[in-house]
């Protein structure tokens, strides 16, 4: 095996080329590498369902001798991952406030910029037009994806009709919310590291009713790319604790934008109709309401570019 690399990125970078039956370890193993660590290859198997062999063989695969060995690779990278932890303590032990806002902030600029650069305007155009035009969309977040998740459809549902989020935290519930998905439909997954098994089973339903996916993830290494033929690449590294979503939102605010552009006159009906409603139920105070004028969400610098 290529001992340059770790056994995390070993897994992400040959799984496209994988069995399904070793998709599902692989998925397994980036989402619960803390528990599988620990785990004997009768425990993983167990808790996704296939063989003891078909674990044994999927560490094989990698280029490990057997099984311990791969463990013990997988033992080495996490505790890496603690390690990085600790240095990120070290950097930032002895700094200001001041100082910790500026450079993470900066680091988030630079995420953004990095998103820029490589984001497939092909992929981001096939994305706009199928949210627009599916029957029903499904958008699906775990974790610290929720609140994008809960972004998208907060604004998607002011776009268009039949929107569904997935939030349940049972995978039975999931299915059977999306039990009617078929062809006519879209499914969103937005998921990065950790990955999330549930949405990718989601999504895996989704494709074998042959739904239009769209991923929103970190890279071409990501799980979520296995169902998708829309992939949304956004950078979200870990600078503290906490990892960074600021990228992933810039692109679906950009999604939201991009659909309101090209929907303006019903986008702009649905929001006076909300006016209407705020005013008369009394749901905001006149003083806190920012009532629309000509053109409110379409009042970008993209707008006038157009109009010009």
């Amino acid at each position: 095996m290529d001992t340059a690399k770790d056994v995390l990125t070993l897994i992400k970078e040959m799984m496209p080329a994988m069995s399904k039956s070793h998709k599902k370890i692989a998925a397994y193993v980036l989402d619960m590498y803390d528990e599988a660590v620990f785990q004997t290859a009768a425990k993983v198997g167990e808790a996704i369902g296939v063989s003891e062999s078909t674990v044994v063989r999927f560490a094989m695969a990698l280029g490990f001798e057997g099984y311990p060995e791969y463990q013990q690779a997988l033992g080495k990278c996490i505790k890496g991952k603690i390690s990085k932890m600790q240095k990120l303590d070290e950097r930032y032990g002895n700094s200001t406030q001041s100082e910790i806002v500026k450079s993470v902030l900066n680091a988030d600029i630079e995420k953004i910029q990095d998103t820029i650069k490589n984001l497939n305007t092909d992929a981001f155009n096939i994305a706009v037009d199928t949210l627009l035009n599916a029957e029903n969309v499904y958008i699906m977040g775990l974790r610290s994806n929720e609140p994008l998740a809960a972004f998208l459809h907060f604004y998607l549902n002011m776009i268009r009709n039949h929107v569904v989020l997935l939030n349940t935290t049972s995978t039975t519930e999931t299915f059977e919310q999306m039990l009617r998905i078929n062809e006519k439909d879209c499914f969103v997954g937005i998921s990065f590291p950790r990955y999330s098994m549930r949405t990718l089973k989601a999504m895996e339903f989704a494709n074998d009713r042959r739904a239009r996916i769209i991923s929103i993830t970190d890279s071409q290494y990501s799980p979520m790319n296995l169902y998708s033929s829309c992939n949304l690449f956004a950078r979200s590294d870990m600078v503290s604790i906490v990892d960074s979503l600021v990228a992933p939102l810039s692109v679906i605010n950009a999604l939201v934008v991009a659909m309101c552009l090209k929907k303006p006159e019903a986008v702009n009906n649905d929001l006076k109709m909300l006016e209407e409603v705020w005013g008369n139920y009394q749901v905001y105070l006149n003083d806190e309401i920012n009532f629309i004028n000509s053109e409110p969400i379409l009042n970008y610098s993209l707008r006038k570019q157009k109009d010009e």
